[in-house]
């Protein structure tokens, strides 16, 4: 007990800071923050974001996914559905980097009072840190989004996330920073699994369907040979394709990836012609299992992946096979089909 002793209230008092309180927590609604006994209304946009978001706030907070898995998330637009789910919202996590600008641009004109959108790649990396390459050229502007494959910036993604909760709902602020830093320690528990992977394979290189993989690249010392799909989201070039096929000649490649998602017979030609291994089961955020599982998750989606190509082009996954996937906090979370 504290030295000043319990302070008693009178009846008639207590009722009024009661009733007062009550009152409050339809203010704090109107405003976008949660009252007693409130959720706050999240919505988020791709599904490792939505995983990541999920892994932090658990049942706390009422998640909504608006970008169905397997879905080509640049282009994606909207449905008016969506209108009436930003609209109800309280937070909108989004990657950001111009990855779903659609979906920012609608959910900018349909914000209630209060409410945020929060960009998480935008946070986590300034200027001086973009990545362009095949899939996003410099002259166009916007620099690769795909930050949440390298698993410090997934981490970074998570810090912002359970900042931004604690700031809005600080009756929880405790429970979302608990489940922030268990996410944390899967993640590093990743990182050097990944790392100590990374030693074993000869020639850490990659051809892949999307240009999804900038980020992880750079943090693993790995190097990205090509992309196939170019800027235009369309096939290359017959010119383009047969650049690509002396390249995996001469840096002798052991295998060129494409996704599960989207099947790619340039790339499926190129493994014919370039005589390697096409292995075709990559995914980019498409998360394996179906929701509610543990492997359903962004932590099951990279460790699948990571195993992927490390096994594929040669080396030994053991390291990242001994990573268990499970969830940090309960996932409750909407994933748009």
């Amino acid at each position: 007990m504290s030295s000043l002793g319990r302070l008693w209230v009178p009846a008639s008092v207590l009722s009024l800071l009661l009733l007062l309180g009550s009152c409050g927590g339809g203010e704090d609604r109107a405003n976008g923050r949660a009252g007693a006994g409130q959720r706050l209304r999240v919505v988020t946009t791709v599904a490792p974001i939505t995983s990541i978001v999920a892994n932090v706030a658990g049942d706390l907070a009422e998640i909504t996914g608006i970008v169905p898995e397997g879905t080509n998330s640049h282009t994606f637009e909207p449905p008016p559905s969506a209108a009436k789910v930003v609209s109800n919202a309280d937070l909108i996590f989004v990657n950001g980097l111009g990855l779903e600008d659609p979906t920012k641009e609608l959910a900018e004109g349909r914000l209630k009072k209060g409410a945020e959108i929060i960009e998480l790649g935008n946070l986590t990396i300034g200027p001086e840190e973009y990545i362009y390459d095949f899939s996003f050229p410099k002259e166009e502007g916007k620099p690769n989004p795909h930050l949440w494959t390298n698993p410090p910036m997934a981490k970074q993604y998570a810090r912002f996330v359970a900042e931004t909760l604690e700031r809005r709902d600080g009756a929880n602020a405790g429970a979302y920073r608990g489940n922030y830093e268990r996410f944390a320690a899967k993640v590093d528990e990743l990182d050097r699994a990944m790392a100590q992977a990374t030693r074993t394979v000869p020639k850490p290189e990659l051809l892949t369907y999307h240009d999804a993989y900038a980020y992880f690249a750079r943090h693993y010392g790995w190097k990205v040979i090509g992309a196939i799909q170019v800027s235009s989201f369309e096939d290359p070039t017959p010119k383009e394709v047969a650049d690509l096929i002396g390249q995996v000649k001469a840096e002798g490649v052991a295998a060129i990836f494409g996704s599960e998602v989207f099947p790619s017979p340039v790339l499926a030609q190129i493994g014919r012609e370039a005589g390697v291994r096409y292995v075709d089961v990559l995914r980019d955020d498409d998360l394996p299992g179906d929701p509610g599982r543990p492997e359903h998750s962004w932590l099951g989606l990279m460790r699948f992946d990571f195993i992927t190509m490390v096994r594929s082009l040669g080396g030994d996954p053991s390291a990242l096979e001994a990573v268990t996937v499970e969830h940090t906090a309960p996932d409750k979370a909407t994933y748009p089909q």
